[in-house]
C-alpha cells in the first residue's frame, strides 16, 4: 500500500513550490484580458495560399487600430484581435487583406463584444467562481455533518480547489506574458468545469473515509484516510485517463478558437486529480491532529533536502 499520509509533506511542498510560482506569476504579469473582458473584436481567417504573418501585420496597420492588434497563428488559421469593428470597417479590412496579400480570404469565425457587455461579463465570471466555491463548501459541510468537525471537511476541499484554480491561472499569466495568450469567457467556463470535476473526486474520497470511518478500520485518522486513497486510486486515475485521452485528442485536432479552452480543461484535470488524492485528504489529517506547526517545520526540512 503507498503511505499516501506518510509522505504527504513532499506532496504539500510540490504544491506549495507550484503555489509561489503562480502567485508571483499573477503578481509580476496578471492575466491578459480578451474581447471578453475588455470589448473588441476577434476574427479567426484562413487564406489560400497561405500568407506569412509579418505580411499580415503590415497590412493591417493600415487601418485604423490594426497597429495594435494581436495576431495568434495555429496551423493554417490565424485569430486576429482588435478594436471594436463596425461592419463597414470589418468589410473594408477584408476585402483590403484580400487585394493587398493576393490570397483568398475565408472568415473562419468572427466575435465582437461591446467594452460595456465586456465590463459585465467580468463581474459576472467573478461571481460566478466566488458563488460556486461557497456552494461547494456549504455542501460538502452538509454532506458529512455527522462526521467530527465537518466544515474541516468542506474546507480541506475548497484549499484543494483553490490550490488548482491559482496554478491554472498562473501558467495563463506566464502564457499571457510570454506567448500573448488572453484569458476570455471560454477560459471561466474551463475554470468552472475544473471546480466541478475537482468537487466530484474529492467528494468521492472523501465518502469513502467517510465508510471506513464507520468500519472502524482504525482509530487512526491517517491509516484511514491511506486506506481510503488506496481504495479509490485505481477508480480516479482510470476516470481521469479516460477523460483526458479526449481532451488531448481535442487539444491536438481542435481548432484554435477552443485551443486555449481545453488546454484550461487538460492542465486542470491533471491538477484536480492530484489534488484530490494527495492534498485534500491528507490535509484533513494534518488539520485533525492540529500539525500546522510540525508541517511547517517539515516543509522547511524537505525543501533543503530537495
Amino acid at each position: 500500500m503507498i503511505d499516501f499520509v506518510g509522505k504527504r509533506h513532499w506532496f504539500f511542498l510540490g504544491s506549495l513550490i507550484a503555489l509561489l510560482i503562480a502567485v508571483v506569476a499573477l503578481g509580476a504579469f496578471g492575466l491578459r484580458p480578451g474581447i471578453d473582458f475588455t470589448g473588441g473584436t476577434a476574427m479567426t481567417l484562413r487564406f489560400e495560399p497561405q500568407v506569412d504573418q509579418a505580411a499580415l501585420r503590415d497590412v493591417l496597420t493600415d487601418y485604423e487600430g490594426g497597429s495594435d492588434a494581436i495576431i495568434q497563428r495555429s496551423g493554417d488559421d490565424y485569430l486576429v484581435r482588435m478594436k471594436l469593428l463596425t461592419v463597414d470597417e470589418r468589410e473594408a479590412i477584408m476585402a483590403g487583406l484580400e487585394s493587398k496579400l493576393g490570397a483568398e480570404l475565408t472568415v473562419l469565425d468572427y466575435n465582437t463584444v461591446s467594452p460595456a457587455i465586456a465590463t459585465e461579463t467580468a463581474r459576472q465570471a467573478g461571481l460566478a467562481l466566488l458563488f460556486a466555491s461557497v456552494a461547494m463548501l456549504l455542501y460538502i459541510a452538509w454532506s458529512f455533518r455527522r462526521m467530527p468537525s465537518p466544515f474541516k471537511w468542506g474546507a480541506c476541499a475548497i484549499i484543494a480547489l483553490v490550490h488548482n484554480i491559482l496554478i491554472v491561472a498562473g501558467l495563463f499569466a506566464l502564457l499571457g506574458r510570454f506567448q500573448g495568450v488572453e484569458i476570455d469567457a471560454l477560459f471561466i467556463t474551463g475554470l468552472l468545469t475544473i471546480v466541478g470535476y475537482t468537487i466530484n473526486n474529492t467528494v468521492v474520497v472523501f465518502d469513502r473515509i467517510r465508510e471506513n470511518r464507520a468500519k472502524g478500520i482504525s482509530p487512526d485518522l491517517g491509516i484511514t484516510v491511506n486506506c481510503s486513497l488506496a481504495e479509490t486510486l485505481v477508480r480516479s486515475v482510470n476516470t481521469s485517463l479516460t477523460t483526458l485521452c479526449v481532451i488531448l485528442a481535442l487539444l491536438l485536432f481542435g481548432g484554435i478558437t477552443i485551443h486555449y479552452f481545453i488546454l484550461v480543461l487538460f492542465v486542470g484535470l491533471l491538477i484536480g486529480t492530484y489534488s484530490s488524492l494527495f492534498i485534500a485528504g491528507p490535509l484533513l489529517v494534518t488539520w485533525e491532529r492540529q500539525e500546522w506547526g510540525l508541517l511547517l517545520s517539515r516543509l522547511r526540512t524537505a525543501e533543503h533536502a530537495a
